[in-house]
């Protein structure tokens, strides 16, 4: 059997030639695209006010102890997996209802490489599997900007979803680390 580029690499490894960042949000970061061409301030419709970017890109690492913590961006994303174990997405939608969604390698077992987080919708995500790290991308449009990140309460989303209260808590306390 033979041995895929993941088995060769390390987390650490990979933060080093990849240049990641630790991240409030999504465990490791690098800001990899960001348009130089904007959308003009009233191009777009509330809550987009103010001049954005048409898009973003990143990279992002998760490990066990650093998840995508409990978060929301205005903009819609896309997830891609790359490399690594997958990572388990838990999609909190505003009618109710939470989604779990699994990113990775597995086609055959019903694991997606690409994933559509609709604007506006809180998630949070941990990587399952053997348990090592995950490495993927998001793309996002228009682009993210500071103002478009908001953290959310972790007691109010267990109350307003106790399907998945036992997993918020667990993914939240996981988090070992984070930026500042």
């Amino acid at each position: 059997m033979s041995k895929t580029i993941s088995d060769n690499l390390t987390a650490d490894e990979i933060r080093t030639l990849l240049e990641l960042e630790p991240n409030a949000t999504c465990g490791f970061v690098r800001l990899t695209y960001l348009s130089k061409q904007s959308i003009a301030p009233g191009g777009l419709p509330a809550p987009f006010a103010d001049r954005r970017p048409l898009g973003s890109a990143l990279y992002f690492m998760v490990t066990p102890t650093a998840p995508v913590r409990l978060h929301r961006i205005r903009n819609d994303q896309l997830y891609h997996y790359y490399l690594g174990d997958p990572i388990e997405l838990l999609l909190l939608h505003a009618d109710g209802n939470p989604e779990r969604i699994i990113i990775g390698p597995d086609l055959r077992a019903g694991q997606r490489v690409q994933q559509l987080i609709p604007g506006n919708t809180f998630h949070t995500a941990r990587v399952i599997g053997r348990s090592r790290w995950f490495l993927g991308a998001s793309t996002e449009w228009p682009g993210v900007v500071p103002a478009d990140v908001e953290i959310g309460n972790l007691d109010a989303f267990a109350a307003r979803y106790p399907a998945v209260a036992d997993d918020l808590r667990a993914i939240a306390a996981s988090v070992r680390e984070i930026a500042s």
